[in-house]
């Protein structure tokens, strides 16, 4: 369904990076509803090149956590190329290179969406990486700097000329950030010019969402990203609705806290229970978004230590009325 250089997915709805997001426990929740390519957060080339604990951690992954992309960000040649060494240590089917954060720390070292500024630098760092890829690379890009400078098209085609096997577009300028309206046209007239294949991403929040960016821009595939916070199901339903045309049955409550329970279960097992309860915290208010009568329950999971204060905290976030069956975790009943 969507071929990028030797990788064959039967999929073309793909998990995006998100920076302190896309940890193995969260990756394999959302393989679990039917992403099949999904990537770990974004890595920085200086700190992957220093082997930091940290990153090596972001790294860890699975037999069960395949197909994996890596998101390097960088500009400096000979951090690329130390950290483009190390990652030849680690297991992954395609390598992504970051032109596209808005972040100010980010952009103001050059990398990122600053590099929409200076294609020739841009094209010069993607050759390398290229050149030194074992897997298949790709390249996420915004449409421009703002909307006085929108150049997705020439960076597109650079990329493709440097060997790049296909395309992420976010549909926001770098000055845009996550605000204002996504521009359709602009990721329209990507495809329109390159052979290789656009994945489409930006609000990206449903199954007629996912629908709308296919058939506004004639994209090969779609990333989800905030789409999929709290929101696993995301997959299953949009999978469904360009399928059928339909969008299928909402989890009920306690369908939400099932999943909650699993997704903290799997983040204490991968971290420990001090780590792992904390990195939860921010997952309950997305899974609870919508929910009634969680407002003091969320403030309560924001100060929740361990596993049985956050698991008594999932339990209450079910209405009796909807609760069929005891909740029941790796541990035990709640």
């Amino acid at each position: 369904m969507l071929q990028i250089g030797s990788l064959k997915l039967k999929s073309n709805l793909i998990l995006a990076p998100m920076a302190g997001i896309s940890d193995l426990p969260f990756r394999l929740l959302n393989r679990k509803f039917g992403a099949e390519l999904a990537f770990v957060e974004m890595i920085n080339a200086r700190s992957i090149g220093h082997k930091s604990k940290k990153t090596v951690k972001m790294l860890a992954s699975t037999a069960q956590d395949k197909p994996l992309g890596v998101q390097l960000l960088g500009c400096e040649p000979q951090y690329i190329l130390r950290a483009l060494d190390v990652l030849k240590k680690f297991t992954f089917d395609v390598l992504d290179f970051n032109a596209a954060c808005p972040a100010k720390k980010v952009t103001r070292r050059g990398e990122g969406a600053s590099l929409l500024r200076d294609t020739d630098k841009l094209k010069s760092l993607l050759r390398i990486v290229v050149r030194n890829s074992d897997v298949p690379v790709t390249i996420k890009i915004r449409i421009g700097w703002d909307k006085d400078s929108i150049n997705a098209k020439e960076v597109a085609l650079l990329a493709e000329d440097a060997g790049v096997k296909a395309i992420f577009v976010h549909g926001r300028t770098k000055l845009q950030g996550y605000s204002g309206n996504v521009d359709y046209g602009s990721i329209k007239k990507v495809k329109s010019v390159v052979k290789i294949p656009v994945i489409a991403s930006g609000d990206v929040l449903s199954a007629e969402l996912v629908k709308k960016m296919f058939d506004e821009t004639g994209c090969d595939g779609v990333a989800v990203a905030r789409g999929s916070l709290g929101n696993p199901w995301i997959f299953q339903e949009a999978k469904e609705y360009l399928k059928k045309g339909v969008v299928v049955l909402k989890p009920t409550a306690q369908e939400i806290a099932e999943i909650m329970l699993e997704h903290l279960n799997s983040s204490v097992d991968f971290y420990g229970e001090n780590v792992g309860v904390v990195k939860f915290r921010k997952f309950f208010g997305w899974y609870t978004k919508g929910l009634r009568q969680v407002r003091v329950l969320r403030e309560r999971s924001s100060q929740a230590k361990t596993m049985y204060e956050m698991s008594q905290i999932i339990h209450s976030s079910v209405r009796p009325e909807k609760q069929k069956t005891p909740l029941i975790s790796s541990r035990g009943f709640l």
